[in-house]
């Protein structure tokens, strides 16, 4: 057993001994590097005084009394007291240093653990370092290092705390330094926080520091702090605070800058990776590193073969899918990819297609540099996220990504030929000669495509019967809203009534599903046998009938790896619940939905009459808008119905591996390619575990980027466009105003949301909307005028604003306010 190391004895696979301060620190002692001399009170030293299951089974509180009530043994106490005098001149008992905590699950490459236990500077003396020591030991168990390790899963009995006691540096500047931009990824920037005195000040946020970017050798950014106090060390041990007059020089000069970034720069090429430092230059001008640990909340870069620059946007971020995909998940949309990209520019191989932080990405560098590429990208995502359309406007200046082909040409050739491939010129034809009789059509597809499929493999059911619905379908529902384009152009409109007519719409399946869930709710109300089993938490039959016509459906349906309805019905029940608190008979959403429709009808007539002459035009168009735009959802419909009819058969598979010894549950299987799924005497539990850790470090990841560049810069932290101070900002989506109680939800599985309330959520997708039949209005942080979560508020009548950045975090559940779907401002009031 250990008590105490020696810095020099101490390197990266020392984890469990020394924690993960220490072992950061002994890896760049051993390099060569700038660290104070230093030793470690290892995690033996910790489990001799303290029972890690026994304090795990207590409070936070209890378990800091017991560390702090328990005496040192003599062993210890004797080992750190020589080690101690080790650091003096001579055996010097007095000799100041700092004690650091140093835990075991602390500097990791996801969760840095920054600031959750204690730090105790300028420790003078054996006893004073001793109780320093018995101090950190107990900070393991404060109460806000107790919920970080929940909060990023970590087990708290297998956690143990080190001590690092370093050779106190007598600091005339000092601060923090990341060799990566950490506010916008961006990875050949270093950024840097000065101050004078004791880093401490920096560290904790107590003073405005000097702050410094470096970018390649260039000083590109200084901004002088106001630095009012310095923390420095007192003679006979411990620090005080102290106001200084405020200076408008900078406490670094360029040479100590550049002196830093070179620092910088050899702890990152030693970890390989970038890195979140504490730095100090004591009187003398010397350098002194202190700490370092990874820069744990930077989104990975995509693989660059080329090295060139790229741009990459989030395709599962834009449709609603902040959380990471699956890797069985991932491995569907790489099948449907390969055929798009086959279809459209006759390369199923291409590189535009990424897979990154177990979230799918698009290449989009091409297109930006295309005249033509770019106006098409950007009207898309203006109608289907905004946010994005706007962040990838920004880049249109940045010369990395200039035009390189101003001609349309060959754009113009390729849409004809896919025009031509697909007969859409003939689609549209019939949908605006017989709209009823196109409807009829694209409802027999449905039935079509799982017919296909089950003669098919599972990739090549992906390859055909995916990316071939779209041009078969989408130009119906395009003739809807190219009718109602039409019509804006030959009658002068006020906000939010062209809008009206899109209310109530007739065959949208998501509709239909809602109402579905709706008249489910009320066959429950109606019958006391099937309330009471509900209520009783047993499924009554109307619930089975229910998930055997849309138990394919689910949250985040676009991940054949989740779950549907079908497996777990939680969601749909918590729904019902909902549905069931409503008593209103005019806030009933088939009620609501009816008022929808004759609000629908009343506008067309209303503007047929403005128009004049041209009255029985605007009435034929936005009659077949009516008819035709809701099939806008059923493409999506007929792929989460091929996904659905999928899942059975990989389940089967996962059963049968199962069975087999070769995974552990039959969910498993969706942790696995489909080649892998099919491989023949091999044990894929091992396989399956390292990837739910990822899948599960993943999900815990606060921020996805919209728009990626490949030298790390997430494009909207650099972007200046967006709300201003008072009001949020976002994309009109449905005409209205509300002034309602906020509610935020994260997650829709066990919502609670009361009718009237407004619905604030980062993003929704079809499992989402049955919420929607209830909420007052919506804000939502994703989204543009024709994203899935617009057309379905519009349909229901509620005032709707989409693409609010930061809306979860910016709008407090129980607050008050109002939301102009006409505008597209989102107000915050006083209760």
């Amino acid at each position: 057993m250990s008590l105490v190391i020696d810095f020099s004895s101490i390197d990266g696979t020392m984890l469990a001994v020394v924690g993960g301060k220490a072992a950061n620190l002994g890896e760049l002692t051993g390099a060569g590097l700038p660290v104070p001399q230093s030793f470690c009170v290892t995690t033996d030293a910790y489990r001799a005084v303290a029972e890690a299951d026994a304090l795990a089974s207590t409070t936070p509180e209890n378990a800091r009394r017991t560390l702090l009530e328990t005496a040192v043994p003599q062993e210890i106490r004797d080992a750190i007291v020589d080690a101690y005098r080790e650091l003096g001149d001579s055996g010097d008992s007095r000799v100041p240093v700092a004690v650091r905590s140093s835990a075991t699950a602390e500097d990791l490459p996801f969760a840095s653990f920054a600031g959750q236990q204690d730090t105790f500077l300028n420790v003078v003396g054996e006893d004073a370092v001793v109780d320093a020591v018995r101090r950190c030991w107990a900070s393991l168990w404060t109460d806000r290092a107790v919920s970080y390790r929940e909060t990023n899963g970590i087990d708290h009995t297998t956690t143990y705390l080190a001590v690092v006691v370093q050779r106190m540096v007598q600091s005339a500047i000092s601060g923090v330094m990341f060799t990566a931009n950490p506010v916008t990824g961006k990875r050949d920037q270093i950024v840097i926080d000065a101050s004078p005195g004791l880093g401490e000040a920096v560290v904790s946020g107590a003073v405005n520091p000097d702050h410094f970017v470096v970018d390649g050798s260039e000083i590109v950014e200084k901004r002088v702090g106001d630095k009012k106090f310095v923390i420095r060390s007192l003679p006979g041990g411990g620090t005080e605070h102290v106001e200084v007059d405020e200076n408008e020089e900078p406490c670094l000069t360029d040479g100590q800058i550049h002196a830093l970034a070179v620092l910088g720069r050899k702890v990152q090429q030693h970890y390989g990776a970038p890195q979140d430092t504490e730095w100090a230059i004591d009187a003398d001008g010397e350098l002194h590193l202190t700490q370092s640990r990874p820069i744990t909340t930077l989104f990975p870069l995509p693989d660059n073969p080329d090295g060139g620059d790229h741009v990459y946007f989030c395709f599962s971020l834009a449709q609603g899918l902040e959380r990471p995909i699956t890797p069985m998940g991932r491995a569907a949309f790489g099948e449907v990819a390969k055929t798009a990209f086959e279809i459209i520019i006759g390369d199923p191989a291409s590189r535009s297609y990424v897979e990154n932080g177990e979230r799918i990405f698009f290449d989009v560098t091409k297109v930006l540099r295309s005249k033509v590429g770019r106006e098409f990208i950007t009207r898309l995502l203006g109608v289907m996220e905004a946010r994005s359309s706007e962040v990838l406007r920004g880049l249109f200046d940045d010369p990395r990504f200039a035009i390189t082909n101003s001609s349309p040409g060959p754009a113009i050739k390729r849409v004809l030929r896919l025009a031509r491939r697909f007969r859409v010129p003939v689609t549209i034809w019939k949908a605006v000669v017989n709209p009823q009789k196109a409807v009829r059509n694209a409802l027999l597809m449905e039935r079509e495509i799982l017919e296909m499929s089950a003669n098919l493999s599972i990739e090549q059911a992906l390859r055909q019967c995916v990316v071939p619905v779209m041009p078969r379908l989408a130009p119906t529902a395009l003739v809807g809203f190219a009718m109602l384009g039409l019509v804006s152009k030959i009658v002068k409109t006020q906000p939010g009534e062209l809008q009206t007519v899109l209310r109530g719409l007739p065959n949208n399946i998501t509709t239909e599903m809602d109402m579905a869930m709706w008249d489910l709710a009320q066959e429950i109300r109606r019958d006391p046998v099937a309330l009471r089993q509900f209520q009783d938490g047993e499924r009554p039959a109307a619930l089975d009938r229910f998930l055997a016509r849309w138990g394919h459906r689910a949250v985040a349906e676009i991940d054949l790896g989740l779950p549907r309805w079908s497996d777990d019905s939680t969601y749909v029940t918590g729904v019902v619940r909902n549905f069931l608190r409503l008593e209103d008979d005019n806030a009933a959403p088939d009620a609501v939905f009816a008022r929808g429709a004759a609000e629908a009808e009343a506008m067309i007539e209303m503007l047929a009459r403005r128009a004049w002459g041209r009255g029985w035009f605007v009435r034929f168009a936005l009659r077949r808008t009516r008819l035709l735009a809701g099939l806008r959802e059923y493409p999506k419909y007929l792929i989460i119905t091929l996904f659905g009819a999928l899942r059975k058969r990989i389940s089967d598979v996962g059963a049968e591996l199962v069975a087999q010894g070769r995974l552990t549950q039959t969910d498993d299987v969706y942790f696995l390619s489909f080649e892998e799924m099919r491989s023949a005497e091999r044990d894929l539990r091992s396989i399956v575990a390292a990837r739910r850790e990822v899948y599960d470090r993943e999900m815990r990841r606060r921020h996805i980027p919209r728009v990626l560049l490949s030298d790390g810069t997430d494009a909207e932290a650099v972007h200046h466009g967006g709300p201003v101070e008072g009001d949020l900002a976002g994309t009109p989506a449905s005409a209205g105003t509300i002034t309602g109680i906020a509610r935020v939800v994260m997650d829709p599985v066990g919502a609670h949301l009361e009718p009237g309330e407004i619905l604030v959520a980062p993003s929704t997708d079809p499992g989402w909307t049955p919420l929607f039949l209830t909420a007052g209005g919506l804000v939502m942080e994703m989204g543009g005028a024709n994203s899935h979560g617009a057309v379905v508020a519009r349909e229901y009548g509620i005032p709707a604003v989409v693409g609010v950045r930061e809306a979860v975090t910016r709008i407090k559940t129980g607050e008050r306010i109002t939301v102009d779907g006409s505008t597209g401002a989102v107000t915050t009031l006083e209760n």
